[in-house]
């Protein structure tokens, strides 16, 4: 088979040498061909290893890149001689000619821009090689590990397994013990030990103080903080700080601890994958530790993540604790396994073991989930973290009850890849919930707000950011392999091609920048002509708002045009569907494009302006905005009413200070009949006149409407340089009037009635008899 595969690798490699030097021309190392049939050649074999296949990829990866690099080779000068071929225009059709002077230009530049996309088209293939190996190679690794997942190994549920599983565990650890003592077995061996006793001492010492008494120590902190927890921010994140430091400190205390037998001179590769694992382990139950008490704290006051019931936190602790534990010998059992020859003996059968009390934990722990979760829906909590909760329950029950049986039944692989994942799943989803919390006590401890810190936006949109982050780890957690996400990564930064358009997360991002840095030009130049420019102008308001609201659409107009340009975003390949969009524009957007175009009219023609009077449709008042859709108009009542700019262009609007602030107002007067009438306009118009306000130019009208039920009726009309003050002249010159007639002795009648009763018999008691009481007759003389 060896002998069969070196002859085809030494054929490929001759055979390639051609196509190698020939590429080489075109700008692709000539290495290329070499390699990429050496490729070809062992995933058609299928025999390489796992790591060989990871070696190829790495490789295939570098190329790849190389190529990626080519591709852009020449393009300043290719764009150039393609802009020169656009400028010669199409070429003429068949049978019809250009002049020989275009023509010969054009055939050159032809020419020209053939030889310069030679190697761009050359690494365009090799790219795309590349990228076909690539793909070959991960679809090679996925099967197998597909296979070794769903392979059947010995059932643990039969009896016979077992006592082979203790007899080839037992023998592991007897291995185990022979190659620790190992070293005490020679004097020489005894004495080298002696002689790394000082540094063996003060390991053992770091490891005992870190182990034991860190504990403590973090204990009497946290103690201190915890007094200030619910209302310092900065105290509940000293007391984070403190957890973590508990997580921390016995972790370094179990590598310096391992760290003892290798100083001893232990060696062996059982014992080297026992002290590589016991750090490992350690660790699971440490985290274990910190996530239990993160998730379920041992003091009410404490903020928890999820909402549990205080009595029922310690059940959530014990379960999340032995699981743990479960999991760091599942590690153990996967060590142990790791080069021995017989571990298919007792591996299944252990793991099933731990299988099974880690179903049992699951399933209880959720029935606690899906209970609490319940319980908040049942009191009125239809939060995140409860829905959470019980769509978490509900899948450890499912989990803890197929697992052991998947594992039971032979497929150990394959419910291992279940149980453990799901673990780590809850595991991560706690540790986005601490660090949320953290998010939210830094952005109090910063703002000095932690009543409102919760509620604030920018520590949740932080908060949603790292949740969003954390994906590819739930992905490296269920399967997927490093080499995957990065292709999956390298995609989505490469974009994804709609029509004649590549989309990108580049070109998203200077799509943003340039946008960005038009919008912040647009608002200085308006901040300039605000400010400098048209306060020197003889604009009135309204030009110079439309001034400003023009240079506003235009500017931002034109900064998404450079930002689309420059982003390299094609809008041509937009054409069709803005055709067919613009039916549906026209008749489900029909009111926002009229509004739109109103609006532009209006800060064209300026019918209105703002701090403009005017009244539209029953509404008066002035116009304090005019956008694009529509005008806000605050009333008297200092109501803010929205208008569509649609009514303002079709509709009656009377504005009244349009041409200018300049207005008339009317003053109705009525005075008893048998006043001189002469004598009472002279008082009118000289009421009128001296007040400020009143132009004399036209001067007032004082006219004798005529002779009323009541009175006999004036009406006075004068012209007011501000139309503005209507309400407040009126009143001061109704005040004039009234104290003048009083001097006058001229009175202002009021309506007089006489009422008269008939039959006013009627009103009066009966008697029995039909006839008036005696008493209440009137008395006679």
């Amino acid at each position: 088979m060896m002998r069969r595969l070196l002859a085809a690798l030494l054929v490929t490699f001759f055979a390639s040498l051609p196509l190698a030097l020939s590429a080489q021309d075109d700008g692709v190392p000539a290495e290329w061909s070499i390699v990429s049939n050496r490729a070809a050649a062992v995933l058609q074999s299928g025999q390489a290893s796992d790591e060989a296949l990871g070696a190829l990829r790495a490789e295939l990866v570098d190329w790849r890149a190389r190529f990626q690099a080519l591709r852009g080779t020449n393009s300043g000068r290719i764009a150039t001689v393609q802009s020169s071929l656009d400028a010669l225009g199409d070429p003429p059709a068949e049978g019809e000619s250009e002049p020989a002077e275009v023509a010969d230009r054009r055939a050159e530049l032809t020419a020209d821009l053939e030889v310069l996309q030679a190697p761009v088209r050359s690494a365009e293939v090799a790219f795309n090689s590349a990228d076909g190996l690539i793909a070959e190679t991960d679809e090679l690794i996925a099967n197998r590990a597909a296979e070794a997942l769903f392979r059947q190994e010995a059932a643990p549920l039969n009896p016979v397994t077992w006592w082979p599983a203790v007899t080839s565990a037992g023998a592991w650890f007897v291995a185990l013990a022979d190659q620790t003592v190992a070293p005490f077995a020679t004097a020489s061996s005894r004495a080298y030990v002696q002689s790394q006793g000082v540094q063996i001492g003060l390991l053992f010492a770091v490891a005992l103080v870190l182990l034991f008494r860190s504990g403590t120590w973090l204990n009497r902190l946290r103690d201190r903080l915890a007094v200030h927890e619910a209302t310092s921010p900065i105290a509940r994140l000293g007391l984070l700080g403190t957890s973590l430091g508990r997580l921390a400190l016995p972790l370094i205390g179990l590598v310096a601890a391992a760290r003892i037998p290798q100083l001893i001179g232990a060696e062996g590769p059982i014992v080297g994958v026992a002290l590589d694992a016991i750090p490992v382990m350690g660790a699971a139950i440490l985290i274990a530790r910190w996530l239990s008490m993160q998730a379920f704290p041992l003091r009410p006051d404490t903020p928890i993540l999820f909402p549990v019931a205080e009595d029922n936190r310690a059940e959530g602790r014990f379960h999340a604790v032995l699981i743990g534990v479960l999991f760091a010998m599942a590690i153990g059992v996967e060590a142990m396994a790791e080069g021995d020859p017989a571990s298919d003996d007792y591996r299944g059968v252990i793991h099933f073991a731990i299988a099974v009390m880690t179903g049992l934990s699951l399933l209880r722990l959720g029935q606690f989930f899906l209970r609490e979760g319940l319980s908040a829906r049942d009191d009125g909590d239809g939060g995140f973290w409860a829905q959470l909760m019980r769509l978490t329950g509900r899948i450890l029950m499912v989990v803890g009850a197929v697992s052991p049986l998947m594992i039971g039944a032979g497929y150990v692989n394959l419910g291992l890849a279940i149980m453990w994942p799901t673990v780590m799943s809850l595991s991560l989803i706690v540790v986005i919930g601490v660090v949320q919390s953290a998010v939210f006590d830094v952005y109090a401890a910063v703002t000095r707000r932690a009543e409102t810190a919760r509620d604030a936006l920018a520590p949740t949109l932080v908060g949603f950011a790292l949740a969003v982050a954390a994906m590819p780890l739930f992905a490296l957690i269920w399967g997927v392999r490093e080499q995957t996400l990065l292709e999956w990564w390298q995609g989505f930064l490469d974009g994804y091609a709609i029509g004649g358009t590549r989309l990108s997360p580049t070109s998203f991002l200077t799509f943003a920048v340039v946008f960005a840095l038009g919008y912040l030009l647009t608002r200085l130049v308006k901040g300039v002509l605000r400010t400098n420019v048209l306060p020197k102008t003889k604009l009135d308001t309204g030009g110079t708002n439309a001034i400003l609201s023009g240079t506003s659409y235009v500017g931002i107009t034109l900064a998404a045009l450079l930002a689309i340009t420059t982003a390299g975003i094609d809008l041509s390949g937009l054409a069709i569907v803005a055709g067919a969009l613009s039916v549906g524009v026209g008749f489900g957007l029909q009111t926002i494009v009229q509004n739109f175009v109103s609006g532009i009219i209006l800060l064209i023609e300026r019918p209105i302006k703002i701090g403009d009077w005017v009244a539209v449709g029953g509404i008066e008042g002035f116009v304090r905005q005019i956008s694009v859709r529509s005008t806000r108009i605050e009333t008297f009542d200092r109501q803010d009413v929205i208008v569509p700019n649609a009514d303002l262009i079709s509709g009656v609007v009377t504005n009244y200070t349009l041409g200018n602030a300049t207005g008339r107002v009317l003053v109705p007067v009525g005075v008893a009949y048998g006043t001189d009438t002469r004598r009472v306009e002279a008082i009118l118009r000289e009421i009128t006149e001296a007040h400020p306000m009143v132009v004399l130019n036209p001067p007032p009208t004082i006219t004798f409407e005529g002779f009323g039920a009541d009175s006999q009726d004036f009406l006075i009309r004068a012209v007011l340089r501000d139309v503005l003050w209507k309400v407040i002249v009126k009143s001061e010159i109704n005040h004039g009037i009234a104290e003048r007639f009083r001097e006058e002795g001229i009175e202002i009648p009021f309506a007089q009635r006489d009422v008269w009763l008939r039959n006013p018999e009627v009103l009066q008691p009966q008697s029995p008899e039909g006839q008036p009481d005696a008493k209440d007759l009137p008395e006679t003389t």
